[in-house]
């Protein structure tokens, strides 16, 4: 019988063929805390005696959620990061590097890698043919210091992708439709696999988008085939050498088959307060916002800049509304300059901030008032996720969030493309 990705990759790194429902115990590739769940992870490690790190040049520690940090509690566990950092050898990417799970495609993700993180979209990584899963800090931070992990091989679900894309639909429309049919809890502890004629000719930006919200229909992985395209985005990062192919066997056995056309895909918007309430987006226009996010580790790289500048070049804002921009990384908020990207979005009235996660989290830079809308280009839109229970936030491609702040409302992107 054959294996799925997930029973591959797991299989090499506990040294046996496993199936699905196997407790292991899995060598750990690399690792990753954040800001927000690093500081407990290093306090369970002293607790234990264990200041150390078997992969130090593979171990991040990412300070991201608060960057830079608006207050004193918040630069205090930035501290804690960098201390043991600097008694270990860890690597800190520190503030105004970028969003974790960016960072960790750009520089440090590798085909075949068993990957921890202590944030769920760790699963990011799996685009580029790795087995990333979010954890808990104390899983994590042991992982660290042993280099070991322990893990229940989850059963596959296969995401079967057909067709093209039409003009103004994107992977996020996808992404948001995909949860909508299977739930915000319907692969729970399951890995998902984008597969099919078309995952192999999606571009690397869309592939991530996939990956990062497979979390958010409650999946412990999502995963494509290293292939082409994974090789030359490796290549063009200069890490050509970290390539691997890697497909699942053309016998895996998968526990659901989901089947979707991307031409019969439309601009989607995710409504208040859960991402599986999925609508196209003329269910949704007119609905009037006071701010727009285009950024994150779902669609804050340089194509979803492109696409948004695309759409507000040489317009304005729409009065009253609040346009906000976060590259997901340093590199990509250098390359969107020299692009002139940015001029373009200050020209049009937009903010623009410091990579990083901003207002996703609601710790700072974009926190709502009572009762305002936001539409977002971010991942989740849970009460109180930017900061407020008492806002709301749509989720939508960084295309309609830049159409939506132009004209003050939900707008469909189609409009101006």
């Amino acid at each position: 019988m054959g294996q799925t990705l997930s029973e591959k990759i797991i299989s090499e790194h506990c040294g046996r063929q496993v199936n699905p429902g196997d407790l292991v115990i899995a060598d750990v590739d690399a690792a990753m805390v954040q800001d927000g769940t690093g500081p407990l992870s290093v306090k369970e490690l002293e607790k234990a005696g264990l200041v150390q790190a078997v992969h130090p040049e593979r171990t991040v520690f990412f300070l991201d959620h608060a960057s830079p940090s608006p207050r004193s509690e918040l630069s205090n566990a930035h501290n804690i990061l960098r201390s043991f950092a600097a008694r270990t050898g860890v690597i800190v990417s520190e503030i105004g590097e970028g969003v974790c799970h960016q960072r960790m495609v750009e520089e440090f993700a590798r085909p075949g890698d068993l990957l921890v993180g202590a944030d769920s979209h760790t699963v990011t990584s799996g685009a580029l043919g790795a087995f990333a899963t979010g954890m808990g800090s104390s899983d994590v931070g042991f992982a660290i210091a042993l280099g070991k992990v322990w893990l229940r091989v989850p059963e596959t679900f296969k995401i079967e992708l057909t067709g093209s894309f039409k003009p103004g639909v994107f992977a996020k429309d996808l992404m948001l439709s995909v949860i909508g049919h299977i739930g915000a809890d319907g692969a729970t502890y399951k890995a998902m696999e984008f597969l099919g004629p078309v995952a192999h000719t999606l571009p690397m930006h869309e592939r991530f988008v996939l990956s990062n919200m497979s979390v958010e229909a409650g999946a412990k992985a999502g995963l494509f085939a290293a292939d082409n395209v994974t090789k030359a985005y490796l290549e063009d990062a200069g890490r050509g050498e970290d390539f691997t192919a890697l497909a699942p066997d053309d016998d895996a056995v998968y526990e659901k088959t989901f089947s979707f056309d991307l031409g019969e895909i439309e601009p989607t918007v995710s409504f208040p307060h859960t991402v599986d309430n999925t609508r196209k987006v003329g269910e949704a226009r007119g609905i009037k916002i006071d701010q727009a996010f285009i950024g994150t580790c779902t669609n804050g790289r340089l194509e979803d800049l492109r696409i948004a500048e695309e759409i507000v070049k040489g317009k304005k804002v729409a009065s009253g509304v609040r346009f906000l921009i976060v590259p997901a990384s340093r590199k990509v908020y250098l390359e969107a300059m020299r692009e002139g990207l940015m001029e373009t979005f200050v020209e049009a009235g937009g903010v623009i901030q410091p990579p990083g996660c901003g207002p996703c989290v609601g710790i700072h830079q974009g926190v709502l008032g009572d009762g305002e809308v936001c539409i977002s280009a971010q991942n989740r839109n849970f009460g109180g996720r930017m900061g407020n229970p008492e806002g709301s936030i749509y989720l939508a491609s960084p295309a309609t969030v830049a159409a939506s702040a132009l004209t003050g409302k939900i707008t469909d992107p189609r409009e101006f493309l």
